[in-house]
């Protein structure tokens, strides 16, 4: 059974980038006919601003997303992703690395493996997974066939940080795992992490997830519309026009008078387009 999941950081509200990724993801599991999470990925908790979760799931409720399932908060999962750092490291998949962002620049543009045997360090240090396996291409539905044979994507990638924190690549292959995700749909800005999660889970499960990277939005600079660039909220008392310019960027064109329209009647119309757009049959 198909089971994607939306899986936002509470640094703030959500904006158009982040209801397009939700939106895509949602589509596709519905249309899949399958199941659609929702998780609050807050396992790096200096940057989760309090409250902002729960305006994030009620912009969703809003905008007629609404998951299935109860939602999972990242943060209250420590334990499980060190009991899976340990399982790594009694099959010596892991290092101690006590470079500094300074030092790994002044050697490369990315990380060399310096501390591959360099056992014991000082604190604090970070754990590197060995990466000696790296996966260098997958399909995705959107883009096709992804090739990268770069240094970054064959670096042995940072699984616990050196402040102590989690590492995202860790914490959302775990929960992807264990969640039973089937495929992954999310914006085009996660490209580069997806050949480092892949390799994380080839090297957990033996397989890996689909893959869909969805179109980015720009801000007027030419940058990706995201919190760090203070793209504003959207405006939850215009859900069906957030809806239809979400939408549009995914590219499914619906009629202007659909902005009178309730979101369960624009989603419903956005599956039938959705399914066109992606041949999807349903199960």
């Amino acid at each position: 059974m198909y089971r994607g999941r939306f899986a936002p950081t509470p640094s703030g509200p959500l904006h158009l980038g982040s209801l397009v990724a939700a939106l895509g993801s949602y589509l596709d599991a519905k249309a899949h006919d399958g199941e659609w999470l929702v998780r609050i990925e807050d396992v790096d908790k200096p940057r989760a601003v309090a409250g902002a979760a729960d305006t994030i799931l009620n912009q969703l409720e809003m905008h007629g997303l609404e998951w299935d399932g109860s939602i999972l908060y990242q943060s209250q999962r420590d334990s499980v992703y060190q009991h899976q750092l340990e399982l790594l490291q009694q099959a010596q998949r892991l290092y101690q690395c006590d470079c500094s962002r300074r030092a790994i620049r002044a050697r490369s543009a990315h990380y060399d493996g310096y501390c591959r045997s360099r056992q014991p360090r000082s604190n604090p240090f970070a754990l590197r997974f060995v990466n000696q396996n790296p996966v260098n291409e997958f399909n995705d539905r959107a883009h096709g066939i992804i090739t990268d044979h770069s240094a970054s994507v064959s670096e042995d990638f940072v699984l616990r940080r050196r402040d102590g924190l989690y590492a995202y690549q860790l914490a959302v292959v775990v929960d992807d795992i264990e969640q039973g995700v089937t495929d992954v749909v999310r914006g085009s800005d996660l490209i580069t992490p997806s050949f480092w999660q892949l390799t994380l889970w080839q090297e957990l499960t033996g397989k890996q997830p689909g893959m869909m990277h969805l179109p980015l939005i720009m801000n007027d600079d030419g940058r990706k519309l995201s919190k760090q660039n203070h793209a504003p909220p959207i405006d939850s008392g215009k859900v069906s026009h957030n809806l239809l310019t979400a939408l549009n960027y995914l590219d499914i064109d619906l009629e202007p008078e659909l902005q009178h329209s309730s979101a369960t009647e624009i989603l419903q119309l956005a599956l039938q387009n959705w399914r066109k757009k992606w041949h999807i049959t349903g199960r």
